[in-house]
Parts: structure tokens; sequence; C-alpha cells
């Protein structure tokens, strides 16, 4: 490998001494711990964004940037939303059903009309043991 004379003798004099690296490298030695506290400390959850809002409250003055280059460093991620599902995608060129009722959901007699609707989930409806995919709800007239 071909290296300048210069530029190694400086880097075995860095890994000699600490003390001459750079001001940036030292503050980043500094920094990383207290990144990854903050981190750990939300339950591994946080993003460079909130990471930096948190240490600025915590009076650690440090800029987004470098928060952002070092969490990139250590591995450390915040967690990202899934995708939503979708669980039905409506075909636009399927033709709609007939409306037989003409939207008059009432009869003169039992038995003489029978309407139904199914839902997938209703918000604030929850089944057994807290769970969303318990018990659906029926409409019936």
């Amino acid at each position: 490998m071909r290296v300048a004379p210069s530029a190694y003798r400086r880097h075995a004099a860095r890994q000699r001494n600490p003390d001459l690296r750079s001001s940036r490298a030292k503050r980043d030695e500094a920094l990383e711990p207290e990144i990854r506290r903050v981190w750990e400390a939300n339950l591994q959850v946080y993003g460079a964004d909130k990471v930096w809002k948190q240490m600025n409250r915590e009076s650690i003055p440090v800029a987004r940037c470098t928060v952002e280059r070092l969490m990139r460093r250590l591995g450390l991620q915040g967690a990202r939303r899934g995708k939503t599902v979708r669980t039905t995608v409506p075909d636009r060129a399927a033709p709609c059903p007939l409306d037989l009722v003409n939207r008059q959901f009432n009869a003169d007699r039992p038995n003489q009309l029978w309407v139904s609707d199914f839902t997938y989930g209703v918000p604030g409806v929850q089944g057994e043991h807290g769970s969303s995919n318990g018990p659906r709800v029926y409409l019936e007239y």
C-alpha cells in the first residue's frame, strides 16, 4: 500500500497519543455514549430527531446533523411505522350492486325485507380481551 510517510507518522502519533486527535473526533467520542443512553432509555424507538431534541432538553448542546451522523456510525435507528394494510382494493371498473330497496328500509311485515351489512372492524368496538378482531358488528333491519 502506498501511503505518504507524513500521513503514516501523523496516524501513528494519534494512535499513541489520543490528545492529538481533532476536536471533532474528541467531541464525537464524548457524545456517542450520551446518544446511545438516550436511545436506549427510550426503548430504542427514538430516531435522530427525537434523540437530538432530548439531548438539547438535557442541556447537551449538539447539532442535529451530528446526532444523525453518529447514530449512523453506531448503527442506531429509530422505529418505523409499518405500512397500513388495505384489506379491500376496490375495482373501479366493476359495476356496483343494484339498490333493490331504493334506500327504503321500512317493512310492512316480518321477513318482507332482508338487508345486511358486514364490516371488518369498527373503531372503538373491541372484542374479547381487548382485541379488535373479536366479534364483528352487524347491522340488521
